[in-house]
């Protein structure tokens, strides 16, 4: 089944070319099912790009989706037009106003880690956001930055800044083959890396109730289920396109900033080659195991989502 997203959406047309099912929302409407309603909080600056590359993998799945875009109330962003914003966003303030429910929910994450999570300027209302997945939403992911500003404000793990930034694709182990969420994964697979911060396994595993996932020698814990609060948090980037990390790499080298080249993306790590992607089949199985896990578990009847305990 496909993914209901508008049509005149850019994603539309760019999951049309690779095959993706969707389906626009007055074909959609004639169906007699209830799509799984998904919400994508993009905090990210190339909104477009990470609408195309979430909306890939949850098209993926044999289940009809209603993806809906949300945005912070108040940030404004600089590198989306304000046209697109205007059509296919709406702000976290209206869609809390209407009461609605979602079977799950994406919190992407943020070009801001250099900042301690109280100085981000929505940082108040996303802990709204947080509070009121725990019953409206019936599963979050959160994504990078996403993730981390989650296990903060539910458990108190700080992140921490490291010397170098942690940049390539490393591999990471599965500790939780029984996990529904690895289901299908190999013992250990290659995941993109890109971020200033990092979780401490230590202090994950002692705030208590977390399960870590996925974890690497390198660069430390990637997936970690919160399942009190009926969430993921991934800190790393399963979901980015082949060249994503190059378009990085191009950028910072042409704006002069000091970056190594990333690690084990490159052929012979060679930046005038093309990179290989040796992670799309387990960003599929991740996130279509996740889409499958809230498809057996949220209830039927939406206004249930909240007050069911967890797994019912």
């Amino acid at each position: 089944m496909p993914i209901r997203i508008p049509s005149d959406l850019p994603a539309y047309d760019v999951l049309t070319r690779e095959g993706v099912m969707v389906m626009d929302e007055d074909l959609a409407s004639r169906q007699d099912i209830r799509p799984l309603r998904i919400g994508l909080l993009n905090l990210m600056p190339k909104k477009i790009q990470t609408e195309n590359q979430f909306a890939r993998l949850i098209g993926a799945t044999p289940l009809q989706i209603d993806l809906s875009l949300i945005r912070m109330s108040e940030h404004r962003t600089k590198n989306t037009a304000a046209e697109h914003m205007e059509s296919f966003y709406r702000p976290f303030t209206e869609v809390a106003a209407t009461g609605e429910k979602f079977d799950g929910l994406i919190i992407t994450g943020a070009p801001i880690e250099h900042l301690d999570f109280e100085e981000v300027t929505y940082w108040d209302e996303l802990q709204q956001v947080f509070d009121w997945t725990q019953t409206h939403v019936h599963s979050t992911f959160g994504v990078c930055w996403g993730g981390m500003a989650m296990i903060y404000h539910f458990h108190g793990v700080q992140k921490h800044m490291l010397d170098a930034k942690a940049f390539g694709c490393f591999r990471h182990r599965n500790m939780a083959p029984a996990s529904p969420y690895l289901r299908g994964f190999s013992d250990d697979c290659v995941i993109p890396v890109s971020r200033w911060t990092e979780m401490k396994r230590a202090e994950i595993e002692a705030a208590g109730g977390l399960d870590i996932l996925l974890d690497s020698d390198e660069v430390g814990p990637c997936l970690v289920e919160d399942p009190a609060r009926r969430g993921l948090y991934i800190f790393n980037h399963l979901e980015y396109d082949s060249d994503t990390l190059k378009q990085e790499y191009d950028r910072d080298i042409e704006a002069g900033t000091p970056i190594n080249v990333p690690c084990n993306y490159y052929p012979d790590d060679d930046p005038a080659r093309r990179p290989q992607n040796r992670w799309r089949s387990h960003a599929h199985l991740l996130y279509g195991n996740w889409i499958n896990e809230i498809y057996q578990t949220t209830p039927f009847e939406m206004d249930r989502i909240g007050h069911q305990s967890n797994g019912a």
